[in-house]
């Protein structure tokens, strides 16, 4: 078999572990406490809060028109994943990392785009805080993300650069 075909099965095992992971706990959620209620897993800083967000990350967005949040989400979203796709044709099959950082921001989009397109905002969850100092609330599509956009921001750091010399040029002394 191509090496293009088990790089996307590993695309689609890990978007698909991320989007059941992310749907599967916001249905739990969304199944078993009402909105905005709370429940303390580490006093003083971990709660299960659940609520919903119509806008983007941190709220941005979130009183705007829905009509006007619905198309601009759908629209940046496939744009988002079309890039993502075309960022992931273009690694090296042997760079592993960097395949699993695009396919974790890829099943991140996805679970929070399934989100919007149900129920027109994204159900949160995870609240940490220090004392009354709250981050804002987030799912597991978010964190893979965050992660995902963390790993590619070191994996672009740390890339070598390899000089591009063409076949008459020498390498410099």
């Amino acid at each position: 078999m191509s090496k293009n075909f088990h790089r996307f099965v590993l695309l689609s095992l890990v978007v698909a572990s991320i989007v059941s992971l992310d749907q599967i706990t916001k249905a739990y959620i969304a199944n078993s406490m009402h909105i905005h209620e709370s429940i303390t897993i580490i006093p003083g800083y971990f709660n299960l809060t659940y609520i919903r967000n119509p806008g983007a990350a941190f709220g941005i967005m979130g009183s705007t028109s829905s009509g006007f949040r619905l198309i601009f989400f759908f629209l940046t979203s496939l744009f988002a994943m079309g890039l993502l796709i075309t960022i992931f044709l273009r690694l090296d099959s042997r760079d592993w990392w960097g395949q699993m950082t695009i396919a974790s921001i890829f099943g991140g989009a996805i679970g929070n785009f399934v989100d919007r397109l149900q129920y027109g905002e994204v159900i949160d969850f995870l609240d940490f805080y220090i004392n009354g100092y709250h981050w804002p609330a987030f799912n597991v599509a978010d964190s893979a993300i965050s992660i995902g956009v963390c790993s590619l921001l070191v994996l672009f750091a740390f890339e070598k650069r390899k000089p591009n010399l063409t076949p008459q040029e020498d390498p410099p002394l």
